[in-house]
């Protein structure tokens, strides 16, 4: 539901702004404004996400938590759909979401929200860090065995003739 209320009142948000700031600064300012929004979130946006994957890396690297850089790069990704949308109330939330403040305000608000059941990681040698026996494995060695005893030329016996 909310998001048919979005695809509704966002673009009669961007009508009314549109109609409203064109008829002060002019149709040229206007869409002057939107061009250089979006060559500017594009360029933040870039810088932004440099850092998010940075974070990232770091998580990873010291087997921190990953939740909040990733939720960081989704926001930061939301955010540069919104400022390559021709509109000023979309680049407004857009320039807001690159706020780092903004971003960690959202993601506490979201997590609030979310409670989390159960989590397992995996250790470096690839067993769970949960003991748990499973009926459906089968644990097996093998080797190659090349034994060709057929002569060149002769067919292999894998095929019809």
């Amino acid at each position: 539901m909310w998001l048919l209320v979005a695809f509704l009142v966002v673009p009669l948000i961007e009508i009314t702004l549109f109609i409203q700031i064109g008829s002060v600064i002019g149709l040229g300012w206007t869409l002057f404004t939107v061009v250089v929004t979006a060559v500017l979130g594009t360029w933040l946006v870039r810088t932004q996400g440099v850092m998010a994957i940075g974070q990232l890396k770091s998580s990873f690297n010291e087997m921190r938590d990953p939740t909040e850089p990733l939720v960081h790069g989704a926001m930061i990704l939301f955010s540069g759909a919104l400022l390559l949308t021709p509109g000023f109330f979309t680049d407004a939330v857009g320039f807001a979401l690159l706020s780092p403040q903004v971003r960690s305000a959202v993601f506490k608000a979201v997590r609030s929200r979310i409670n989390v059941q159960g989590f397992s990681a995996q250790t470096r040698q690839g067993h769970s860090t949960r003991p748990e026996q499973r009926d459906d494995i089968i644990d097996g060695d093998y080797h190659e065995v090349r034994e060709d005893t057929r002569t060149p030329g002769e067919p292999s016996g894998w095929t019809k003739h």
